[in-house]
């Protein structure tokens, strides 16, 4: 049946009762989940949600996305049902007594998209058997190439004084085929878990698998206060990331680039690089790994 979504045997689609029974309170870590065909972007819907008041715990799913986006406003787009396109609505600023959760302070949301990071390589290395790292911030890569991305917003809070809360966003290439895989303005190449000679590619168990490794950590991170440190989660981030110890140019945000070496991730996240004239640090940047 034309535009049915069993037509590509290998791209069945997901199901959204399954997923809640799952994934969802009283038996998941989640509080709601939404599952979309076709949305603009998971990330806007999440952070609209956010405005309208929405408690933390949303999960928004879309099969396809007509306006992803990646960092510096870049497009993120997949076939249908070719990848995991996911965002969660966190809201790190408010307290959960009941959880033992006390508010974390602004300086501590640049850690949530590298929790996101460590989440992926975990769900990629259980279920798809296969060697992940991560580029510096977020950028997780299989033998040097791009196979999935991590976008972290805030949104304002519904209320005057209410902390933002954080949108993060993950896309995932699972069964994208050599021609329609996306074209990296930085050179990077692209691959998909499937390319990459995945031992599954089912995208149930891969979703599944990544949003409760997204929950451990949050909660692990979360009851530490929001330290990366005590919370385990900045030696986990740098156990998979292949960006520290190398030399590297990283092109910055406003313009301009900063060569040297990668030495390590500070406190906040930020991107530690020996250059000649000093340490820098760098909270956000595309980073080229150079031999």
């Amino acid at each position: 049946m034309p535009g049915s979504p069993y037509t590509d045997l290998d791209r069945p689609p997901l199901s959204a009762a399954r997923l809640r029974r799952a994934l969802v309170a009283p038996y998941g870590p989640w509080t709601r989940l939404e599952l979309h065909a076709e949305t603009g972007s998971t990330n806007a819907d999440a952070a609209e949600a956010a405005r309208a008041g929405e408690p933390e715990g949303l999960v928004v799913v879309a099969e396809r996305q007509t306006a992803g986006r990646g960092r510096r406003g870049r497009v993120w787009q997949s076939p249908p049902r070719a990848g995991i396109a996911t965002s969660v609505l966190l809201r790190p600023g408010e307290a959960v007594p009941e959880r033992g959760w006390a508010a974390v302070p602004l300086t501590g949301y640049g850690w949530l998209p590298l929790l996101a990071g460590v989440a992926l390589v975990e769900a990629v290395a259980r279920l798809a058997e296969l060697d992940a790292v991560l580029k510096w911030p977020n950028d997780l890569l299989i033998e040097g190439a791009k196979c999935a991305g991590v976008l972290a917003e805030t949104a304002p809070g519904a209320s005057p004084g209410q902390p933002p809360a954080v949108v993060v966003g993950i896309g995932l290439n699972v069964t994208l085929r050599v021609d329609e895989l996306p074209e990296n303005p930085t050179g990077l190449p692209a691959t998909s878990l499937q390319l990459a000679g995945a031992a599954a590619t089912d995208r149930d168990p891969l979703l599944r698998a990544l949003l409760r490794s997204v929950a451990d950590w949050y909660d692990r991170w979360r009851t530490a206060g929001g330290d990366a440190v005590e919370s385990g989660l900045r030696e986990a981030y740098l156990a998979a990331c292949a960006t520290v110890d190398r030399p590297v140019r990283v092109l910055l945000p406003g313009g301009g680039e900063v060569t040297g070496r990668a030495t390590g991730v500070d406190a906040d996240g930020q991107l530690t690089v020996e250059t000649p004239e000093g340490e820098r640090h760098l909270a956000a940047g595309d980073v080229l790994h150079l031999r």
